[in-house]
């Protein structure tokens, strides 16, 4: 098997630790929310824009990254994206008010979402066949146990050095980074020498794409009918089809939608879409039911996801690398039988529901995400031309997130909705009915993506026995 170059390793390293500093740093916030509003003398709501502006400077940056790919080298780009994040922890660290502290998150989510596409395209263009599932499936530790992770770190620093001290350490870290990729990572030459930016494109992307993101992200505190809702979101729709329109027409577009040309991908795309609105949302509806529903503390809460949180370290890479071994198809039907699994035993939880089996039921479907993740990605990407790879991921990325906050927004206005429906019931019944409701939704999208890898997800060889088989019996049927 052909050995991956020092270089490559280097490079897919800083990579993979700046993604997950990134991924890290989108969740960590969630707990340190209460320390940052008594600091600044802030409320809830206007605190909760830390997560917000987060998320929505992630969705507008990380279509921009094919650009940014042809214009700079990957040695730079990285550098890029490492000192705005250094920037970002610094401010972060001194802010002397609420106003310095967001310029700071801004500038760390423009860094992640510069290495969240950066990295799913060095595992698929830099590594050989046979080691790339595996590349994606370290890969996948960055996007699934570090946001995981995040809250816990975050509880804990509070509790003991203060929120800021968080920052100190994101701007140590990064620092090094910083430097170890100026040491050892060689430079290259750019794609391409003159890109050109169309600034239609990135205005259409980032109204597209911000406003889904802002009106689903107000979905989750507001009502459905409320303007701050239903203006983002219809803006965000007409611009995001104006957005893929017209990348279908320009000569360089800024994602080319030739991705879409390749049948793996579209089946991926969807398989992922539905992957991320059902798992994302329970990280907020879990906590929620322990706390509101069973009586239990944050710190309990925190512990049902520690057990799956801790296993995704392991279960990414080894899914990575069974898909590389086996193939894709028994791995992704294990995964998506596992995801499924868990999320309908959650549908029949109540007040009365163990933290224990809570945890195992979580366990179940976490060792489906992080094994899903990594190979359903790599597996759709693999048959895109490598001059497109970027477009892929980069693509996969911003509507994925999207999808993952739509399906957070409408697991929460179930709960809220139901809940209102029947307030005229007392006791904790009515209550436990809307999770349970809103966990239903979870499980059919899980359903969804188990559906998809069943019917559509082969390997290659796989896909070559069906076409022949197809080819064969339309002879036959021809013949007679």
């Amino acid at each position: 098997m052909e050995r991956v170059p020092k270089r490559v390793i280097a490079l897919f390293v800083i990579a993979t630790i700046a993604t997950a500093l990134g991924s890290l740093t989108q969740t960590v916030t969630n707990a340190m929310l209460h320390g940052i509003e008594a600091d600044f003398a802030i409320g809830a709501e206007v605190a909760q824009w830390l997560t917000t502006i987060y998320m929505l400077v992630m969705g507008i940056t990380v279509p921009l990254v094919t650009y940014l790919s042809h214009k700079f080298s990957l040695k730079n780009l990285v550098l890029i994206s490492l000192f705005l994040s250094l920037i970002g922890a610094l401010a972060d660290l001194y802010a002397p008010n609420f106003e310095v502290m967001v310029v700071g998150r801004v500038l760390q989510a423009a860094s992640a979402g510069i290495t969240m596409p950066l990295l799913q395209s060095i595992a698929m263009t830099r590594f050989p066949e046979g080691r790339k599932n595996t590349a994606m499936g370290i890969a996948g530790i960055a996007m699934g146990f570090a946001p995981n992770i995040g809250p816990i770190i975050g509880g804990a620093l509070v509790d003991t050095w203060g929120w800021r001290s968080f920052f100190a350490i994101l701007a140590a870290v990064v620092g090094l980074l910083l430097i170890s990729t100026a040491a050892f990572v060689p430079q290259e030459k750019p794609s391409e020498k003159n890109p050109r930016l169309d600034t239609i494109s990135f205005m259409l992307s980032t109204l597209g794409f911000g406003g889904l993101l802002l009106g689903f992200s107000n979905a989750a505190s507001m009502s459905l009918a409320s303007p701050a809702v239903i203006t983002p979101v219809l803006v965000g729709l007409a611009c995001l089809l104006g957005f893929v329109s017209r990348q279908k027409r320009v000569r360089e577009p800024l994602i080319s939608m030739h991705i879409f040309d390749s049948a793996r991908f579209r089946i991926s795309f969807v398989a992922q879409n539905c992957l991320f609105a059902s798992f994302m949302g329970i990280t907020l509806i879990v906590p929620m039911f322990v706390e509101g529903v069973c009586g239990g503390t944050a710190f309990e809460a925190g512990l049902v996801f520690l057990p799956a949180t801790v296993l995704a370290f392991v279960t990414n890479p080894v899914a990575g690398y069974l898909t590389d071994k086996i193939g894709i198809r028994p791995v992704a039907l294990f995964a998506s039988f596992c995801l499924f699994v868990g999320a309908f035993g959650m549908i029949f939880v109540h007040a009365g529901t163990s933290l224990i089996m809570l945890s195992l039921l979580q366990t179940i479907r976490g060792i489906g995400v992080s094994c899903l993740i990594g190979p359903i990605t790599s597996w759709g990407l693999s048959d895109l031309p490598k001059s497109i790879v970027m477009d892929g991921s980069a693509f996969f990325a911003a509507v994925r997130q999207a999808c993952a906050s739509l399906g957070t927004a409408i697991m929460v206005f179930l709960i809220t909705s139901i809940s209102a429906s029947s307030a005229v019931a007392s006791g904790a019944a009515p209550l436990s009915f809307a999770y349970d409701v809103a966990l239903g939704f979870s499980a059919f999208l899980s359903l969804c993506v188990f559906v998809c890898v069943l019917w559509k997800v082969h390997s290659h060889k796989e896909e070559q026995q069906l076409a022949q088989n197809l080819a064969a019996s339309s002879n036959s049927s021809q013949e007679g």
